[in-house]
């Protein structure tokens, strides 16, 4: 068996609680206690190319926007809704594979994204790369789940999953949208697409047109 596909042992241990406590724990701590953690745990290219802080191409998904909790509320939220049924699918440590190295590859794009275009002291934050893997996941294992939009609007996960997608690109076209990260939004969605082609031997468009 090619060792790339080579499935893990399943188990589902909810390890989706256990991000989302670490996300709120490190929002609480730069709230409260160290506000300076933004500094050393959100993924900024001058600080990686001038002190080495490569650790910062996975912290960066545990920091949220200090003002106020409309960033990390949203994204844990989706995280729950969508995330525990795509851990219970994949399985725990499969889950963990695919949430890091989506997040982690879209974080190192974005970070020769803003390097190659002179963005150096960009500070990027939050765990949106890793949810729109995670949303495409949810989309390609249950193409027939009807997600309410703002609780009234009902659209089947995969019209969701690639309009919002489609969203990203105009936004980021455009320029609209504020300072979102698009760029690593799409990021985390192309990844988390090549991890079903080249883990799972699976086309995610045509499984979501089942």
């Amino acid at each position: 068996m090619n060792i790339i596909r080579r499935p893990f042992r399943y188990r589902y241990d909810n390890v989706i609680f256990v991000i989302i406590g670490l996300n709120i724990l490190v929002h609480l701590a730069i709230q409260f206690l160290r506000p300076n953690l933004t500094l050393y745990l959100s993924m900024n290219p001058a600080l990686i190319i001038q002190q080495g802080w490569i650790w910062q191409f996975v912290t960066y998904m545990f920091v949220h926007s200090p003002r106020g909790i409309t960033h990390i509320l949203f994204n844990m939220l989706a995280l729950f809704v969508f995330g525990r049924q795509v851990e219970h699918q994949m399985g725990s440590r499969e889950f963990l594979l695919y949430y890091f190295t989506a997040g982690t590859l879209a974080g190192i794009f974005s970070f020769f994204v803003y390097t190659l275009s002179g963005n150096y002291w960009v500070f990027l934050m939050g765990a949106s790369g890793a949810m729109y893997a995670v949303q495409l996941a949810f989309a390609v294992f249950f193409p027939r789940s009807i997600i309410y939009i703002w609780g009234i609007l009902p659209l089947r996960a995969p019209v969701m999953v690639l309009g919002f997608t489609g969203l990203s690109i105009l936004f980021m076209v455009t320029g609209a949208g504020g300072n979102v990260a698009h760029i690593t939004h799409l990021a985390g969605f192309g990844f988390g697409w090549l991890y079903f082609i080249v883990r799972f031997g699976i086309n995610p468009l045509q499984a979501m047109r089942r």
